[in-house]
């Protein structure tokens, strides 16, 4: 169905057309016809972070910034869905046109700036919601706050998104959000996600239970820039790493009519680099901490792909646009098919 209906989104506004999937995603839940427009998977169990997921592969966080189309996106048959990135306060995000396809390449590229509605939009929307199922949110900070105060909003975030979610993702790496990359460093690395870390016990001192927190990394890092960040997140007792974030890197798209955009890159071209630093992350922590792969997954290859270069979960975002929802069950088929389930 989707092969059909692509064409029609794809004559529209890149990001018209993403309103208008999360709008259909509701109505199909609510009209109880999801399972018409994909069918789920059937559930290939998989423990990671301390969280039973009935399947691997998840939905990346960028889709539902705010949180207002989760059941309808969990109805597709996602093993986990994360939400966000969200900042302490409402932002509009960078000046439309935003977001641009590059289909000969399967590829987007977006600069999108974490617009969101604010985090109390997001804990409102989390409330209002049906979905008991595993919950990512996905937290940065405000494109106005300066890196010496980036902490104190990641912590806003932490707080109020901590009771409502089964972990809490750290992106420190949208090129979309000038000077956030920098917080990557190792030294300000080391001091960031001591402060974040540390509120992470004491909020699980007061709950009652303690949520897994996330990092999100930068496809873009050296080799030496990975080895410091290593040695800091094993030393800092987070609980897992997400490989990776989109690419301001350009190469494997140049001459393509949007290549001049800026922005990140997501899509078939990322696949290459975003697993290259998967597979060399699984390697430098020793399987030490649980990875989730990210970045041109496009088919159940691709998929088993990140799941044999040490991810234990994946995430989809761009394969949707390209591929739409029957991308799930075949991402699931695939990994089942290998025995490549944690």
């Amino acid at each position: 169905m989707y092969e059909l209906i692509r064409p029609l989104l794809f004559a529209l506004d890149a990001e018209i057309a993403h309103g208008l999937t999360l709008y259909a995603a509701d109505v199909a839940q609510r009209s109880g016809i999801s399972g018409w427009i994909a069918k789920p998977p059937s559930d290939l169990p998989v423990r990671a972070f301390g969280i039973d997921f009935p399947n691997p592969v998840g939905l990346a966080a960028g889709l539902d910034k705010n949180g207002a189309h989760l059941d309808g996106l969990a109805a597709l048959g996602f093993g986990f869905v994360e939400i966000g990135t969200v900042t302490p306060r409402p932002q509009a995000g960078n000046d439309k046109p935003r977001m641009f396809r590059l289909p000969r390449h399967e590829a987007i590229i977006n600069r999108l700036g974490f617009n969101n509605e604010g985090i109390d939009a997001l804990v409102r929307n989390v409330h209002k919601a049906s979905f008991r199922g595993v919950l990512g949110i996905n937290i940065g900070k405000n494109k106005d706050t300066p890196n010496e105060r980036a902490v104190d909003d990641y912590l806003a975030c932490l707080e109020r998104a901590y009771p409502l979610a089964s972990y809490i993702t750290v992106n420190i790496s949208s090129p979309n959000t000038q000077g956030l990359r920098d917080l990557q460093e190792e030294e300000t690395l080391r001091r960031f996600i001591g402060t974040l870390r540390e509120a992470q016990e004491r909020l699980a001192g007061q709950h009652g239970k303690r949520k897994p927190m996330l990092l999100k990394i930068a496809p873009d890092l050296s080799d030496n820039e990975l080895d410091a960040m290593a040695e800091v997140l094993l030393a800092s007792g987070i609980d897992g790493v997400i490989c990776t974030n989109t690419t301001i890197e350009r190469a494997e798209v140049a001459g393509d009519p949007n290549a001049h955009e800026t922005g990140g890159l997501s899509g078939r071209p990322l696949f290459a680099r975003s697993t290259a630093v998967l597979r060399g992350m699984h390697a430098r922590l020793a399987g030490k901490l649980p990875l989730v792969g990210v970045g041109g997954i496009l088919d159940g290859d691709s998929a088993a792909g990140k799941i044999e270069a040490g991810a234990t979960l994946v995430q989809l975002y761009s394969g949707l646009v390209y591929r739409g929802p029957g991308l799930i069950a075949e991402a699931v088929a695939e990994i089942r098919r290998r025995g490549l389930a944690a």
